[in-house]
């Protein structure tokens, strides 16, 4: 008899063998959408897959349904990423999906369309963020495959029309499942770069599946997000992405997008050459109307009245001239001898030489000179000349007034 067994360790068994095998690990899933419902709270997709014959349970958690490009819908065929196990709790086998496209044109576009809607909802293609793009850019990031033909491109194009530029590539993968976020990881870093100044993501021409990637809505989001001026490059001229719209700038070739990003080397110098030329031209006109306008004043100078009227104004302009000399000259002479008879009344007040015609004064000790009040008998008072110094006592003071002997 069989070993019993619970239905519990039976299904983590199942789950076990399930696990187990690679080849359930990563697949890839074409299918029809049934049952689609999301749930408002937990944001997780339930729905199931079938085909003519078949059909199998999955679940897409909240996290891998954001980075979706479009909104998926009942009946719609699609090519899912996803690992086959079994949800023990009921044992229903199922797929976790990882990642989902459209299959066919017709859901693709509807996906497209849907997304491009969203996106111009939200102001993702509004003109007035768009960003204008560096004159003479120093350094370009470009993001792109290392192999491919649009690398080589955009750098023969550099090359031969701004040759100083430098460029920095970040390499990406341009088609496949991890293209998307390989190509958004790459425009944030390049962003986040000092140096870089303008950002080229570029991808040669192919079919509309292989240019497909470059509708992913984080790409978009990437680019909106992006800080310098970004230029979108994908496939041909008559190939359109989401990301065309977000961009700064699009350009139908990588090619093209080298050139819009740089200035022409031989245009600018043309431009150089002109504005020299112009300054030359500028600078030559006013020459010669400074010198016609120097030979017309010759002219009118060298005719008789006006050389008449030039000499008469520089005569009366002489002769007011020496009459401001001879007055001041004159003010010159009265103030000269004003002050030599402030000096003469100054000497003639001078004590000393009131001495010098013979007379004397009396001083005290310090030098004052004592009038009669200050003279009392046995005082010591000097007797000052002009050269001389006598020092005597007072004997008496003796008042003297008009019948007073004189001798």
């Amino acid at each position: 008899m069989a070993e019993v067994i619970t239905v519990s360790a039976l299904n983590h068994y199942v789950k076990m063998l399930l696990d187990a095998n690679d080849r359930l690990f990563d697949i890839a899933l074409r299918g029809e959408i049934a049952n689609f419902v999301q749930n408002a709270r937990s944001g997780h997709c339930y729905f199931s897959l079938r085909d003519e014959a078949s059909s199998v349970k999955a679940v897409m958690f909240r996290a891998d349904a954001r980075r979706l490009a479009f909104r998926p819908e009942e009946g719609m065929r699609v090519v899912v990423r996803c690992r086959a196990t079994l949800y023990e709790r009921d044992g229903a086998f199922q797929l976790y999906v990882n990642d989902m496209f459209p299959d066919g044109v017709g859901a693709a576009q509807l996906a497209l369309e849907q997304l491009k809607a969203k996106l111009e909802q939200e102001g993702l293609f509004a003109l007035e963020h768009k960003k204008p793009l560096p004159a003479f850019p120093k350094c370009i990031g470009v993001v792109t495959s290392k192999t491919g033909a649009a690398l080589q491109d955009i750098r023969n194009v550099l090359t031969r029309r701004w040759p100083s530029v430098q460029l920095l590539l970040c390499p990406v993968t341009v088609q496949g499942f991890e293209a998307a976020q390989q190509v958004a990881d790459a425009i944030r870093k390049l962003d986040q770069r000092k140096e870089v100044d303008e950002i080229i993501v570029a991808r040669g021409g192919g079919s509309r599946e292989d240019l497909w990637v470059f509708n992913a809505e984080v790409i978009a989001r990437a680019a909106y997000r992006c800080k310098k001026p970004l230029i979108s490059a994908i496939g041909h001229e008559i190939d359109y992405t989401i990301l065309d719209f977000v961009a700064d700038r699009r350009a139908p070739t990588p090619s093209a997008a080298a050139e819009l990003a740089v200035p022409d080397r031989e245009e600018q110098k043309r431009i150089l050459l002109d504005l020299q030329q112009n300054i030359r031209k500028n600078m030559q006109n006013r020459l010669d109307l400074c010198y016609n306008g120097l030979e017309q004043y010759n002219f009118v100078l060298e005719q008789g009245p006006a050389r008449q009227s030039w000499q008469k104004k520089h005569d009366l302009l002489q002769q007011a001239k020496d009459e401001i000399r001879q007055q001041m000259q004159t003010q010159q002479n009265d103030a000269e001898l004003q002050l030599q008879h402030a000096a003469a009344l100054a000497g003639s007040l001078n004590p000393y030489k009131v001495l010098a015609r013979g007379y004397a004064m009396v001083t005290a000790a310090n030098g004052a000179i004592l009038d009669a009040e200050g003279l009392q008998p046995e005082k010591t008072i000097y007797v000052r000349s002009v050269s001389h110094r006598a020092k005597c006592r007072v004997e008496a003071v003796e008042e003297i007034n008009e019948n007073t002997q004189k001798f």
